[in-house]
């Protein structure tokens, strides 16, 4: 493993392609005791049969978070849909803690209305109600915003199911060059869709903090270039084509600049360039090897990996004093960080015994915290709210995706149905 850019040279084959690689979800660990928890199948009021099954999509975002234990639809003696239906005994006989019932219908304009409540069966009262709409074509994405607010009012943390993955998914091609699709898909990995098809590595995927764009590193032409792209009207536009590394894209936090890596002066430093005027501002300057930025929250420093003392390590740059401090002391190698939205934990990669795991720095108490066990983990990504690492990682020589909460107490793995996965990035909150 090494932190610098992997250099490849591959033509631009496709857009927006039908997926190949859907992830799956395969949970590890969760917590000790979860909670119990009923999703009753909703109820569905309109013609022909019902565009999804709303509930099995919450019962899985639940269970995949590792706080919950999802009762089993065999186990249920009712399927009530509306609090009046609900007797409380029937949940308290299956030792089930909670119960979430609701319905859904088309409203006006061709739009779902989805209707939930969540009841306490021990107390036997309500919790929490509420109503979410939007268009037949979302109605995953309204079941997993549902998911958030049940998650929200049960732990105390926001849920993170209604936001987006990019990947890298690699299909091998044992006779001739693989093919590396740029993808994008629902937290769960449902709904994969194509945005770039290579013949050669795909890297350096990230979000603008609106979730409308993205940004990458593209080697269509002779040499790497840094591309952005509107997910919305799929128009495309060339930020950089400099001799040498053009790399590591990341928009700001208030999304009118985005730092990189070039090396088009030399050895490779961070920069800034202004996205309205396409102005470059060096940020960096050094012999070493300065690379692999990423931004404070608050937007007036980033972090970035620097071998300028010898061995990789994570450095801040403060943009207002233009000094650099080093982040890091433990261990001999750390690099490639991602910061969550609180601006304290940094998720980054760390060697251990020659092995390479996902790791959290804590920039309060300078604790560094290992996460993962496995042995060639890399390119770590924060949930919006700050609770999972996904990452990318081996597993009988295939490239999966790999997630492990912050603390160390829910794992689980991603995989592709088909091929490889690699290059993961987080979706910020969405609109």
């Amino acid at each position: 493993m090494f932190y610098l850019l992997r250099v490849a040279v591959f033509t631009l084959c496709a857009v927006t392609l039908p997926a190949l690689a859907q992830l799956q979800i395969e949970i590890t660990r969760g917590v000790d005791n979860p909670t119990p928890i009923a999703v009753v199948p909703f109820g569905w009021s309109g013609p022909g049969a019902s565009p999804e099954d709303v509930a099995r999509i919450i019962d899985s975002d639940l269970a995949r978070s590792g706080q919950f234990s999802p009762v089993s639809r065999r186990d249920m003696l009712s399927y009530p849909t509306r609090g009046s239906d609900l007797y409380f005994r029937d949940w308290r006989a299956i030792n089930s803690d909670y119960v979430l019932i609701g319905r859904y219908e088309l409203a006006a304009a061709g739009n779902l209305k989805l209707s939930w409540q969540l009841f306490d069966s021990t107390r036997e009262q309500s919790v929490k109600d509420g109503v979410v709409t939007g268009k037949a074509s979302e109605v995953r994405m309204l079941a997993h915003k549902i998911a958030d607010e049940v998650y929200e009012t049960l732990t105390g943390i926001p849920g993170a199911f209604a936001t987006r993955l990019l990947y890298v998914s690699v299909t091998r091609n044992p006779s001739g060059k693989d093919f590396y699709r740029l993808t994008l898909a629902d937290s769960d990995g449902a709904r994969p869709i194509v945005l770039l098809e290579s013949r050669e590595p795909i890297l350096g995927p990230s979000w603008s903090p609106d979730g409308q764009e993205v940004a990458y590193v593209s080697f269509e032409t002779s040499r790497p270039a840094i591309y952005r792209q509107n997910l919305r009207t799929g128009a495309r536009e060339q930020l950089t084509n400099y001799k040498g590394l053009n790399n590591s894209p990341v928009f700001s936090p208030d999304g009118n600049s985005m730092a990189m890596v070039l090396s088009k002066d030399g050895s490779p430093d961070i920069y800034l360039m202004n996205l309205a005027s396409k102005r470059l501002t060096r940020l960096t300057k050094h012999y070493a090897i300065d690379t692999e930025p990423t931004w404070m929250p608050d937007g007036q420093s980033l972090l970035f990996t620097s071998d300028r003392g010898g061995r990789p390590q994570i450095y801040r740059y403060d943009l207002k004093s233009g000094n650099t401090t080093r982040v890091t002391f433990e261990g001999r190698y750390n690099a490639r960080a991602r910061v969550a939205q609180d601006g304290r934990n940094v998720a980054l990669v760390h060697q251990q015994d020659g092995a390479y795991h996902i790791a959290v720095h804590d920039l309060v108490t300078e604790r560094l915290t290992v996460l993962t066990t496995t042995s060639l983990d890399e390119s770590p990504t924060i949930a919006p709210n700050g609770s999972i690492v996904l990452y990318a990682t081996k597993r009988n020589g295939k490239s999966i995706l790999g997630a492990v909460a912050v603390d160390g107490g829910v794992s689980f793995n991603l995989p592709a149905r088909d091929g490889e996965v690699q290059e993961p990035a987080w979706s910020p909150y969405l609109p």
